[in-house]
């Protein structure tokens, strides 16, 4: 049997594994799941509360604050941890034939520099490094409500941190946020002509905002309805709700990017420089002498 065969032959038992094993779940949890359970929460109660939190607020230092923002300065914490031990401990240890750490590294950010080469050739230095850090802010912070961390709310009910985009709030900073650095590439390097540029395109960060948390949101109201209707086991909705949250980590870092890159590359292009028509100059033909026209005459 050649390798490719047998290479084959194993993802085809890993499938069938993982489909048995989801199966066996799914099944164990119509087993211990009450048929005859109902919510007590009307669902249009059940929706407000997903997306306003108001009675889920949390106590932040003595202020009732959302849980959104609670999820959000975890997040950045995380991210920036992380980004100080690789920097510290891992990238200086990075060698000409790169391991696998070293190589995924340098794929996500070849992957975020190409991006910002592509779409905005002449200035991409700090674009390549913001579209990098917005795009993985936005996928860690939304594949992060899956972690379920269990916190008190004021009221006494328990639940988990939500994503931090899952606020107005939040996605609207970051729509703000990216149409600020198109504007200051705009201004550093075309000056009032990039200003224009900029703002003739008044309506991207709301677009932006709105977008991010619509996406965002449809997943968890998509969830909610899933566990609210669906009584049958409570591994669906889990399902459910992994595919959706990992679908729009993904869809809506790339959206973001490529918009916040491509408007970045518009205002920063450099003026087209007009060259000058010259009339080409009339070819004068040598005078001829009196005397040759007297001998034609």
């Amino acid at each position: 049997m050649s390798q490719d065969a047998k290479r084959m032959k194993k993802k085809k038992i890993i499938a069938a594994v993982v489909i048995a094993c989801v199966a066996a779940l799914l099944i164990v949890g119509i087993v211990l799941t009450d048929p005859l359970y109902t919510s007590s929460e009307d669902i249009s109660d059940v929706m407000q509360d997903a997306v306003l939190h108001e009675e889920n607020a949390i106590s932040l230092f003595g202020l009732e604050v959302n849980p959104s923002l609670i999820s959000a300065i975890t997040v950045t914490l995380v991210l920036l941890i992380f980004a100080a031990i690789v920097r510290i401990f891992f990238i200086p240890r990075f060698k000409t034939v790169p391991g696998r750490f070293q190589l995924f590294i340098e794929t996500i950010v070849g992957m975020f520099s190409g991006l910002a080469k592509k779409n905005s050739p002449h200035y991409n230095d700090f674009l390549g490094a913001y579209i990098f850090a917005a795009g993985v802010y936005i996928f860690v912070g939304t594949v992060f409500e899956l972690v379920g961390i269990p916190v008190q709310a004021v009221s006494g009910n328990s639940l988990s941190l939500p994503a931090p985009l899952a606020d107005i709030n939040a996605a609207i900073a970051l729509g703000f946020l990216s149409y600020f650095v198109i504007m200051a590439g705009g201004i550093a390097h075309n000056g009032l002509r990039g200003f224009g540029r900029t703002i003739k395109d008044f309506s991207l960060p709301i677009s932006m905002s709105f977008r991010l948390f619509g996406a965002l949101l449809s997943g968890l109201l998509v969830t909610e309805l899933v566990y609210y209707y669906l009584a049958l086991s409570f591994v669906l909705p889990v399902i459910v709700g992994v595919l959706f949250t990992l679908m729009h980590a993904l869809i809506q870092s790339y959206v973001l990017v490529m918009l916040t890159s491509l408007f970045y590359g518009e205002v920063t292009e450099p003026p087209v420089a007009h060259e000058k028509k010259h009339k080409p100059a009339l070819k004068h033909k040598p005078a001829r002498n009196n005397k040759t026209a007297v001998q034609e005459v």
